[in-house]
């Protein structure tokens, strides 16, 4: 059986919540095969009211819970970790949906090659069907199989989504990994962790989780909150490490995922979409970033995977905050001004 977690926060607008929930319980694996757990983190709309519809449709393979304060997907997704009965666990975005025969596909391969996690692509769409859109590829090939030293450094760096995968229940487990709660991000936070659990890992190459792509979209829009909370799960991420001794088996690989997450992410993004960027808030993020690694412009995988432009700018950000945003800026309205004309 596998457990479905699906953290909901006012998606009742736009059939955004009914079109996921079809997709799940229209799985050619049948209902019997799976655990459903919509967990409502105090939607102000009519979203718990659907699920428990779903709940009186499918007893005992539908369970409805309702949060009495917001807790954000991390929190969501620990209840439903908390009530999981599957011997494998998923995570569905509430505003996303799975091709038909998901379930049916991951779990056969789960069960064929002893795999504790199976994972597969997603496709970028805009609207409400099975075709269309861009497909991603999450993983690769060499990652999977008994999992080792190489493989485990390629996890680190390029784990996937969280939600392209079925994960056997006991890698939640002893000790527990539970999402941090009340930020954005929550997935960066544990996703290395949870790649280091794994001993056997298999892959889909094919799209079979549809990611929709909309304005209001919990992963749209910048804002320094936000980037706060990609910072904080950053660091949650590198605690953890710190704790379990991982941090000092695979440094380059942490130390390259902390820079590229914490730093370049948020770097980039912020000055490129606020209207009004801090100064102070960007020094902040250089001078931390500065002081956790001193050395990271010298990691071999930065070396190697930053945009050589990039690495200027971050050179003179590290050096002068104000005229690195003074010049980023200028290169990105000189950029949009002329694909603006030529359009």
């Amino acid at each position: 059986m596998i457990s479905v977690i699906i953290p909901v926060y006012n998606m009742e607008t736009g059939n955004r919540l009914r079109f996921c929930l079809e997709s799940i319980t229209g799985q050619t694996i049948g209902m019997d095969c799976l655990d459903v757990i919509g967990v409502d983190d105090c939607s102000t709309d009519g979203s718990y009211g659907i699920l428990k519809e779903y709940e009186a449709a499918y007893p005992g393979h539908f369970r409805a819970v309702k949060h009495d304060r917001n807790t954000r997907q991390g929190g969501a997704r620990n209840t439903g970790l908390d009530m999981a009965r599957g011997e494998y666990i998923s995570f569905i975005d509430s505003d996303d949906w799975i091709d038909p025969g998901f379930y049916e596909r991951m779990l056969s391969l789960a069960e064929s090659s002893g795999a504790d996690m199976v994972g597969c692509d997603y496709r970028y769409t805009e609207s409400q069907s099975f075709e269309g859109g861009s497909p991603v590829a999450m993983n690769l090939p060499e990652q999977t199989g008994e999992l080792n030293d190489l493989k485990y450094k390629s996890l680190i760096l390029k784990s996937g989504s969280l939600v392209t995968k079925i994960y056997r229940r006991e890698m939640f487990e002893e000790p527990l990994l539970r999402f941090p709660e009340g930020i954005f991000y929550e997935d960066n936070a544990i996703a290395p962790s949870l790649m280091l659990r794994s001993r056997h890992f298999e892959y889909i190459p094919e799209a079979m989780y549809f990611y929709y792509r909309y304005g209001n979209s919990t992963t749209t829009g910048i804002t320094e909150e936000r980037c706060r909370d990609r910072m904080e799960a950053s660091r949650i991420m590198l605690s953890a490490a710190e704790k379990d001794g991982s941090l000092y088996r695979y440094r380059e690989e942490y130390e390259y995922l902390f820079t590229r997450n914490f730093y370049i992410n948020t770097l980039f993004s912020y000055v490129r979409n606020v209207k009004k960027p801090s100064l102070s808030f960007m020094e902040e993020l250089g001078q931390e970033m500065a002081r956790t690694f001193p050395g990271f412009r010298e990691n071999p995988y930065y070396l190697e995977n930053t945009d050589p432009e990039e690495q200027r700018y971050i050179a003179l950000q590290q050096k002068d905050t104000r005229i690195f945003s003074l010049k980023y800026r200028a290169l990105w309205f000189y950029r949009d001004l002329r694909k603006k004309i030529s359009s």
